[in-house]
């Protein structure tokens, strides 16, 4: 009996296609952090107002940064990959929570949900091939 799940499987479970495959997923999840993440520096102190308006310390927004920009480049480079998906993922189910909790925001709380639900898919193949973490544990 013809299976599409077991056709798609035998597909992207080869080695090339895999690490292809996790590649693209690395570069798409990177994407949006290393955008949000300059846009927070070039607009720092816009950022900070809002935090503040949100009731979080704009104390906390250099961490953010380096959340976003740094976890973002990591991905991109396959840098500590794993680490850089649980901390990204927690990041964005707390980041659902704090700044789009309500019905008007409900678009953004699901994304930020989906794309910890990507993080924590790739902390658990990591990097894959194409990365530094593959060079590194050569």
């Amino acid at each position: 009996m013809f299976n599409p799940n077991v056709v798609v499987k035998n597909i992207v479970t080869q080695s090339g296609v895999a690490n292809g495959v996790i590649l693209v997923a690395r570069l798409l999840l990177a994407y949006i952090f290393l955008v949000a993440g300059w846009g927070k520096i070039v607009g720092y102190a816009g950022t900070a107002g809002y935090m503040e308006s949100m009731g979080v310390p704009a104390a906390l927004l250099p961490l953010v940064i380096l959340m976003e920009f740094g976890g973002g480049l990591a991905l991109l480079f396959g840098f500590q990959t794993r680490f850089a998906s649980l901390g990204l993922g927690i990041f964005s189910i707390l980041t659902a929570f704090i700044f789009h909790n309500g019905a008007e925001d409900a678009i953004n709380f699901m994304k930020n949900f989906a794309m910890a639900g990507g993080f924590f898919a790739l902390m658990l193949y990591g990097a894959g091939r194409f990365s530094l973490d593959h060079l590194i544990e050569k």
